[in-house]
């Protein structure tokens, strides 16, 4: 489901949007590459204080590379949806108005349709409005709220939460590595509000020239190696043929 949602979505005028969290960073030395003179190489102190520990929220979206993000001491639901009421409403302000109207039950089809396949289904809003946007989150407790959820469902966003272990499934993982690597590799933060500052610095210098990200994950690659394995090139062109083809065999 979150495949097709990454593949197919956008082109249905559906923006998908990645949301996490990331974290606890705490206040040490982070190793890293740095551009010392020769012979003398960067020292980190071998001995720091524990400071307290930094986090933060994450919306992302793969088709654009728009990234959106808060740095806290905590990602507690008092803290975490606030903000991203705050933010979504933002975002869908942004996004074209639909050209077309939908009949009731062709917007409640739609709505249906990115949830068959689930074993267990929340129960939708009676009067549904427009589906504009699918937030990839993970499969916490605190996402799965029936307050959080009717915001949603009155504001056109459907929830696709990832399975256990499914941390692969969403793509706000990879960002937040980059962001990581780019703010603190190296550093020494010594307390938090300078790491929150450094992630929420590096992320303003991202979304300054995004990069979007073009979904090919471990599905997508076991497939293509099966079509592999069905196919057989042939030297000389990127044909294929479908069954392979012995030396001397006639092939007219």
């Amino acid at each position: 489901m979150i495949e097709r949602a990454y593949t197919l979505a956008e082109a249905m005028g559906i923006a998908v949007w990645c949301e996490d969290e990331a974290g606890p960073y705490q206040t040490v030395p982070y190793p890293g590459a740095s551009c010392q003179p020769e012979g003398e190489p960067l020292r980190q102190p071998h001995e720091y204080f524990q400071e307290g520990t930094a986090k933060w929220i994450t919306l992302f979206h793969p088709a654009t590379g728009q990234l959106r993000v808060k740095g806290t001491p905590s990602t507690r639901n008092a803290i975490l949806h606030p903000w991203l009421e705050t933010e979504l409403t933002a975002i869908l302000a942004e996004l074209p108005a639909p050209t077309k109207s939908l009949a009731p039950q062709t917007n409640r089809a739609r709505w249906e349709s990115w949830r068959e396949g689930l074993s267990r289904q929340v129960t939708l809003c009676a009067d549904l409005s427009r589906l504009r946007r699918l937030l990839v989150m993970d499969h916490l407790t605190g996402h799965k709220s029936p307050e959080w959820l009717v915001w949603c469902f009155q504001r056109g966003s459907l929830p696709l939460f990832i399975p256990l272990g499914g941390r692969w499934l969403n793509m706000a993982e990879s960002i937040h590595r980059i962001i990581q690597l780019r703010a603190l590799a190296g550093q020494y933060p010594q307390d938090v509000a300078t790491i929150i500052a450094w992630l929420e610095a590096t992320a303003v210098g991202w979304t300054r020239h995004p990069t979007p990200f073009v979904w090919a994950g471990k599905r997508q690659t076991r497939r293509h190696r099966a079509r592999e394995r069905r196919l057989h090139r042939l030297a000389g062109s990127g044909a294929y043929s479908t069954r392979p083809i012995q030396p001397g065999q006639a092939t007219v």
